[in-house]
Formats: C-alpha cells, sequence, structure tokens
C-alpha cells in the first residue's frame, strides 16, 4: 500500500480526513512567491526556469500541510512548443496570434513538444526530489478544447467566436484538436516519466457548450487523450476537471477514461456522486470566496464539503482556483480544519 494519501483514494480507498491540495496554491497570494515572479524577464521565462518553478512548488508546501504538490508551468507552453507564440499582458492574461485571423492554420509537429518542454520536465524531476515520499506529485495539462480557445481566438474571455468557428471551420478545428491530443499526451507521458505520481486535466472552458458540441470538444479528444497516454505506457491515475460542465458531468465521468473526477463551485456533491460511476474518486468543491471571507464561513463553508462527500474517496480542494486577494492565513486555517475532521 502506498504512503501517499492521495494516491490512495485515486486508487478508490476512503481516507479521514480527506487529503488536501489547492488549485493554483503555488501564486500571487503569496507574497515570496510574487517577490520570485520578479526574478524572471516574463511568466513564459518563469515557467520554463527549474530553479524558480521548483522554488514556487515548493513555497505552500513550506507553510501549509498539504498532501500534494503540483507542478508549476502553464497550459499554455502547448502551443507555445507547437511554434505559437504566447505571451502575457499584465492585468489582462494570456495573448496568442489567434487562428481566427488566419485563412490556412497550421501546426508544429507535436513531437518536438516533448524536447521544446524540456525544462519543464526538469522542474519535474527537481521537485520529486525536493518533496517528501508522502507528498504527491501532480503532473498536468490544459484539456485539448480548453487550450484550442485561445489558440482560435487568441486570448481567454467570452468563447463564442470559438463555438462559431466550430460550425464554420469544423475541419480545422478537428485537425486542431488532433494536435493537441496528440502533443499533449506526449507532455504528460513525459511528466510521469519524470516523476509526476499522477495528473490532472484542467478543462477549464466546459461551460456553455451545447451536448453535440459538449460531445466533439470535449468528450471525443478527452477520450483520445486518455487513451493515447495510455497507449505511451502510462499506468498513473488521471483527474478530469470539466469545470462548468454542469449536467453533462455524468457523461465526461463514465466516457472519457478518467480515473477522478475534480466537481466545480456550482455543481452539488449529490449530484457530483450519482453522475460518476460508483466509487469514483472526486474531487473539491470549496468556493474560493470563502478562502477570502475566512472565519466562521470558512469553517462552516469546509465541513459542509467533507459532510457532503463523506462515506465516497475524496480528496479536498477548491471549485476553482485559489485568488490573489485570499489572505495566507486563511488557506492556514482551512487546512488546519481539514486535518482534525476525522470519522466519528
Amino acid at each position: 500500500m502506498t504512503d501517499k494519501a492521495m494516491i490512495r483514494v485515486l486508487n478508490g480507498e476512503r481516507v479521514d480526513p480527506p487529503p488536501v491540495w489547492i488549485m493554483r496554491q503555488a501564486g500571487r497570494y503569496l507574497p515570496e512567491y510574487r517577490q520570485l515572479r520578479t526574478q524572471a524577464k516574463d511568466f513564459m521565462a518563469f515557467c520554463y526556469s527549474p530553479d524558480l518553478a521548483t522554488e514556487a512548488v515548493l513555497q505552500p508546501l513550506r507553510r501549509f500541510d498539504l498532501d500534494a504538490a503540483i507542478l508549476f508551468s502553464d497550459i499554455l507552453v502547448i502551443p507555445d512548443a507547437l511554434g505559437h507564440k504566447v505571451w502575457f499582458v499584465e492585468g489582462e492574461g494570456p495573448r496568442l496570434e489567434p487562428l481566427l485571423e488566419q485563412a490556412t492554420w497550421t501546426f508544429g509537429s507535436p513531437e518536438h513538444v516533448v524536447a521544446h518542454l524540456a525544462p519543464v520536465y526538469e522542474t519535474v524531476s527537481r521537485i520529486r526530489a525536493a518533496i517528501p515520499d508522502t507528498t504527491t506529485l501532480i503532473g498536468f495539462a490544459g484539456g485539448p478544447w480548453t487550450v484550442a480557445t485561445y489558440m482560435i481566438q487568441g486570448e481567454g474571455g467570452d468563447k463564442d467566436r470559438c463555438r462559431l468557428a466550430a460550425y464554420r471551420r469544423p475541419d480545422d478545428v478537428d485537425a486542431l484538436l488532433a494536435v493537441l491530443v496528440e502533443a499533449t499526451a506526449q507532455h504528460l507521458a513525459a511528466q510521469v516519466a519524470a516523476g509526476a505520481d499522477c495528473l490532472q486535466i484542467f478543462e477549464s472552458w466546459s461551460e456553455g457548450l451545447p451536448e453535440p458540441l459538449f460531445e466533439r470538444m470535449i468528450i471525443k479528444p478527452t477520450t483520445a487523450l486518455i487513451k493515447r497516454v495510455r497507449a505511451l505506457g502510462v499506468t498513473v491515475p488521471v483527474i478530469g476537471f470539466p469545470r462548468g460542465a454542469g449536467a453533462l458531468i455524468g457523461r465526461y465521468a463514465h466516457e472519457t477514461g478518467v480515473t477522478a473526477l475534480g466537481v466545480d463551485t456550482q455543481t452539488p456533491a449529490a449530484f457530483a456522486r450519482a453522475q460518476a460511476p460508483e466509487g469514483m474518486p472526486l474531487q473539491g468543491a470549496l468556493d474560493p470566496q470563502l478562502l477570502i471571507c475566512g472565519g466562521d464561513a470558512l469553517e462552516a463553508g469546509a465541513r459542509r464539503v467533507i459532510e457532503t462527500f463523506r462515506g465516497s474517496p475524496h480528496i479536498f480542494n477548491l471549485g476553482h482556483g485559489i485568488t490573489p486577494q485570499t489572505p495566507p492565513e486563511n488557506l492556514a486555517a482551512l487546512v488546519k480544519i481539514i486535518k482534525r475532521e476525522r470519522t466519528c
């Protein structure tokens, strides 16, 4: 039996208290992270620096009794590795040259991704060497549709342009998704080879899709991605996080091949448990705003999450990433609440 609590849960065991990690736990809510960030010329350079990225991962582990570390990187290293320049505008987010403005869509070879992203895998190796054996190391990537949306429209924000492209340029969009499936599979497999214990797929833009598009943009590419990852010899658990999937979360859980299901803030725990295959590990789903609020509201919210997922394999997390406005002491308080919670 493994001594990593999170892996035990991902293997289907109920652990009390539940293991905990926090999406975006290395980030701007920590003053030491903000200082570290000044040492890189830009955000992509930060992601490609094993020294800086490893330090970013270790910072929250020094402060909080967390059960997992997650690689510090970005979902947009994949288009960058495919030859599509990525840059970040302060206060606004990522930018790419939008495919929508190009008559012909061209992509680099997925086979070049692993070589381009070698610094990322060096970071994984360094993290694995630096953290205790009991701490789970999570590798990750963006879901094919989420990454495709940034490439198609060149930025985040409203996804209407991407949905329209899926109807107007179906062959181009499907070809893009196929390239992203292969590139992402290679990227995830390389992270596992470097030391990742499990993987998470962030399908952050699952919301707003009618079921036929959800099947085509989310279900089919994710299923293909999981199959390809397994074909590459990867056996570790894979957590799928289809944020905003709503009523379609059950199809995602049953059809894609993910090991565990990330539950977002809007999805009731009872609904997620009913929709997922029996015994599937679930992760989530505290409202990040409660971490900003703190106090009695945070404690009540945390206990509500623990209680509603009690009896099934559960990893405590947020329903979305921690926000920069979060006081670090509130996260410390949350972890203490979770760690003293035990089955009666």
